[in-house]
């Protein structure tokens, strides 16, 4: 029988990413192996993201280029896209199946053969780190966003199933775990309600179950919402020795005005008031965010309160989002649309300011040690990039040798893009939480 190829392309999260290796664990359990540039796959398979307009664009547009480069192929689309618009979908060439609710992918797959479904992955195609879906769906309704729509409900994985996942990841090589789902804050949610009388499991308790796994490993949450960051959250993260010292809470605006119209749950004052808190218990945690420029009716006075909001965060990093309209939302009728001009100076104002903190985070460093996952060599001959425990890119000295390793540096120097370090090696294991980050006995290396 002639050997089975199959190519895989995914748009959009790291939820997508992890659901897409699964797909291809599948397909490997089944005789298929990916097809390499020049060879024409028997069968392709396309994850879909919706979260903007060009997200779909761009779905469209990988669709088009696979039937184009594999004549005769078929292509199966999954994701969010798939589920949002399956008719439009359904009409690009070589489509033969579209997923509309990826829980009933396993159904999809036996009907073409593919019947032995894995529970988890074991690793992650083309990654240094690997990601672990914890649960799906989302239950909120903030104005601006499509995804409740596409992935509804809530659904969380089983604490056993989860961990022997990561186990398996570790013992397979991955030394960082991203922990992520549609909404993580959420994991367990939906089974402490049908669990009633039961002790609650939720996400602190996770995080705890996960820590108690040995080895050189490290694991780090893709998300956080700030309404979900309460004491025996902060608790757990000051006690995971294995979880990184850096968070993702989405401000999405930083006026109060901006966030009542955007539905979010909190206030700015809250929202500080958690990242304070945190500061308080975790020894210099970095935060990251994601903020949407321009949305309806964003006045240059709230967009300076944004402005002002993310000094007063001192964020490390922002993901910048332009406003994009999403049809069968209520921010895409609103009447007071922002101009596409005003966004992208706004965005140039916000990118600016990012640069400013990101520096300053990375000054915050400097004498410390750094724990740092390599990622690629350098530019320069003799160094390699990867990140550290905060998600700060650093550069230090070492070989493609490092690649895929944890590696251990003293932070001497800031640049605009990176963090550089002396190397230098681990004699006893990292600090905690609470301490001073200098607990690290390290000697010069070589």
């Amino acid at each position: 029988m002639s050997e089975k190829l199959c190519r895989l392309v995914t748009l959009g999260c790291k939820v997508n990413q992890y659901e897409t290796q699964l797909v291809l664990e599948a397909l490997e359990k089944n005789g298929f192996r990916e097809a390499l540039d020049d060879e024409n796959a028997d069968l392709c398979v396309v994850n879909t993201c919706t979260v903007t307009s060009n997200a779909d664009s761009r779905s469209r547009q990988v669709i088009r280029q696979l039937a184009k480069q594999n004549p005769g192929t078929k292509t199966l689309v999954m994701g969010c896209y798939a589920t949002r618009d399956p008719n439009a979908i359904g009409l690009l060439p070589s489509v033969f199946e579209v997923v509309t609710d990826k829980r009933e992918l396993p159904d999809v797959l036996a009907r073409h053969g593919i019947v032995d479904m894995p529970s988890g992955i074991s690793r992650f195609e083309g990654r240094r780190r690997a990601y672990v879906k914890v649960q799906d769906g989302c239950i909120l309704r903030c104005t601006y966003c499509i995804i409740p729509q596409v992935r509804p409900g809530l659904r969380s994985r089983s604490p056993e199933e989860i961990e022997a996942e990561v186990r398996r990841l570790i013992q397979n090589g991955y030394q960082e775990i991203i922990i992520t789902g549609v909404h993580v804050g959420h994991y367990g949610v939906d089974t402490s309600r049908r669990r009633l009388g039961q002790e609650r499991f939720r996400l602190p308790h996770l995080l705890r179950k996960l820590d108690r796994i040995p080895g050189d490993w490290r694991m780090r949450l893709s998300s956080i919402e700030a309404a979900e960051v309460d004491e025996e959250f902060i608790a757990a993260a000051a006690d995971c020795e294995h979880l990184c010292p850096q968070f993702h809470p989405a401000l999405q605006s930083g006026s109060d005005t901006v966030l009542q119209r955007m539905r979010r749950r909190y206030s700015v004052k809250s929202f500080l008031d958690k990242l304070d808190r945190m500061r308080e218990v975790l020894d210099n945690p970095a935060f990251s965010t994601d903020v949407i420029v321009g949305f309806p009716g964003e006045t240059d006075a709230e967009f300076e309160e944004t402005l002002e909001t993310c000094r007063q965060s001192a964020f490390m990093k922002i993901h910048l989002f332009p406003f994009s309209p999403r049809k069968g939302t209520p921010a895409a009728d609103y009447s007071d649309q922002i101009h596409g001009t005003v966004r992208q100076e706004r965005m140039a104002r916000l990118e600016q300011l990012e640069r400013e903190m990101a520096e300053q985070f990375y000054a915050s460093l400097l004498g410390r040690p750094l724990e740092v996952m390599v990622e690629t060599e350098s530019t320069r001959a003799g160094w390699v990039c990867g990140t550290d425990r905060h998600y700060v890119p650093v550069e230090l000295p070492g070989t493609c040798d490092d690649i895929g390793r944890m590696c251990y540096g003293l932070a001497t120097r800031t640049t605009r893009q990176f963090l550089e370090a002396d190397r230098v090696e681990q004699t006893r294991s990292r600090p905690s939480a609470q301490s001073d980050g200098q607990s690290l006995s390290i000697q010069s290396f070589g």
